[in-house]
């Protein structure tokens, strides 16, 4: 049976207007950023069901039936308040489920959760991510900062394995120099977690892999991107990059 994966966010939509002398014109471009991300790492052992940004605000699952139907959980840079404020709350003042209670819920009766890195991540740029304090928050396996937690690392730093991490199963078959990334959140590991990649102590040693339980479940953080522009392509088609997620996946399902 192929484990079944919800990516929830990576996307986005860019106006531009265009400006040529007297003349001008609007343009609006959508942006699916996990597609590559589900091309590498998918195989007949992973089904994704891929829900963009504006369709995760109303599609994304509250019934615990529906969450339960995945292994694991994906949240990458979709905000708290896209999963908190679908439109029967926002333009109709009525209530509705708390999505990121119900994700809690979701880890701590068995279910897999990963937070992936980027402007709406964890808090996230000019703190608007707002993840700190809530529910999905205290599942994950590491304490969110108050304000913008962005490290821009534009020359690219090359993370390294933590200490005696080399011995766990996400790490297993994965090469011991990792390519350079762009950037990371910066979080701080919960008592109790496991750190498996960081930066350099130079560059601050912050987390770029922990993993962690709650409950009955299992969660993890990534604190940069899947894809561009945290991640560069050299990441994302390195050879040892599907075995690292796969790996992954497979250590936050195991608590189904």
């Amino acid at each position: 049976m192929p484990k079944n994966i919800l990516l929830a966010g990576e996307s986005w939509t860019s106006t531009a207007t265009h400006i040529k002398g007297w003349d001008q014109f609007a343009s609006v471009t959508h942006h699916r950023g996990a597609d590559d991300f589900i091309r590498v790492v998918g195989n007949d052992a992973y089904r994704f069901d891929y829900l963009t940004c504006d369709v995760a605000a109303e599609r994304f699952p509250t019934d615990p039936s529906a969450l339960d139907a995945y292994d694991a959980i994906v949240l990458s840079d979709i905000g708290s308040n896209t999963l908190l404020m679908p439109s029967a709350v926002w333009i109709r003042s009525e209530r509705a489920p708390n999505r990121l209670k119900a994700l809690r819920d979701y880890v701590s009766r068995g279910g897999g959760l990963v937070m992936v890195g980027g402007y709406y991540s964890f808090q996230g740029i000019n703190g608007g991510a707002r993840y700190r304090g809530t529910a999905v928050g205290n599942a994950l396996p590491v304490d969110i900062h108050p304000y913008d937690d962005r490290i821009e690392m534009p020359e690219g730093i090359h993370p390294v394995r933590a200490a005696g991490a080399e011995r766990h199963a996400i790490l297993s078959g994965v090469g011991e120099r990792l390519p350079y990334i762009l950037g990371v959140n910066e979080v701080v590991a919960k008592g109790g977690s496991e750190v498996l990649l960081t930066l350099p102590e130079e560059e601050g040693g912050h987390p770029l892999l922990v993993v962690g339980n709650y409950g009955k479940g299992r969660t993890a953080a990534w604190t940069t991107d899947i894809g561009p522009h945290w991640l560069p392509n050299e990441f994302l088609n390195w050879e040892h990059f599907p075995t690292l997620w796969r790996n992954l996946f497979d250590w936050v399902c195991a608590g189904r």
